[in-house]
């Protein structure tokens, strides 16, 4: 479920001065699409200052969220975008070193398989975006989404380097994401891979 419009939505867009330009480094990029409400990339970007961070969100209104959260902290190695992933050729077409899939939307039905975040046209439009060899980070709680994206990265030539049915007790060097907080707390087991070409 869509979450409602914050009141102050627009003011914190507008006055927000972390919106992806360029960085003024050349440290490898990590791409997050579907930061959600920016726990994750946040958390990421002050734990590895030796890497720069691109959070990308389609709804503004959950964008506003992350920008109130990374505002308090301002990390100089992380920005954002409010976009469609589809259109992230435009502005970060070879340069992306690593892109990370956290708890996308499963779309389950046959006929939305399309607008998965690993369907066949998404994992095309990556291609672009990649600076050298692509490398993909996935979690989920789905496990329909999560089968169907191990198939979808071998079908498309993705070498599975690590992957885990139950992440958490498997590791403790984990960065969590607010579903994924939420759906461990429930008891659900965290499906986790790691790909690249």
């Amino acid at each position: 479920m869509r979450m409602r419009n914050p009141k102050d939505k627009d003011e914190v867009i507008n006055s927000c001065d972390f919106f992806y330009d360029e960085f003024k480094d050349d440290k490898p990029i990590h791409l997050e699409i579907g930061m959600g409400k920016g726990k994750f990339i946040l958390e990421m970007a002050l734990k590895y200052p030796q890497y720069n961070f691109v959070g990308v969100e389609k709804y503004s209104s959950v964008a506003s969220v992350a920008i109130k959260k990374i505002r308090e902290v301002k990390p100089k190695n992380l920005k954002i975008l409010i976009m469609d992933a589809q259109n992230l050729g435009d502005i970060l077409e070879g340069k992306v070193d690593t892109i990370y899939l956290n708890f996308s939307d499963p779309w389950p039905k046959d006929r939305h398989a399309k607008r998965r975040l690993t369907s066949r046209n998404f994992l095309e439009s990556y291609d672009k975006l990649f600076k050298g060899r692509p490398h993909i980070i996935m979690k989920t709680d789905n496990d329909r989404l999560f089968e169907y994206s191990l198939e979808s990265f071998k079908e498309y030539g993705y070498k599975i380097n690590k992957v885990s049915y139950d992440l958490h007790s498997e590791t403790q060097d984990n960065v969590e994401t607010e579903y994924e907080e939420k759906f461990s707390k429930d008891g659900i087991k965290i499906k986790y891979v790691d790909v690249s070409k």
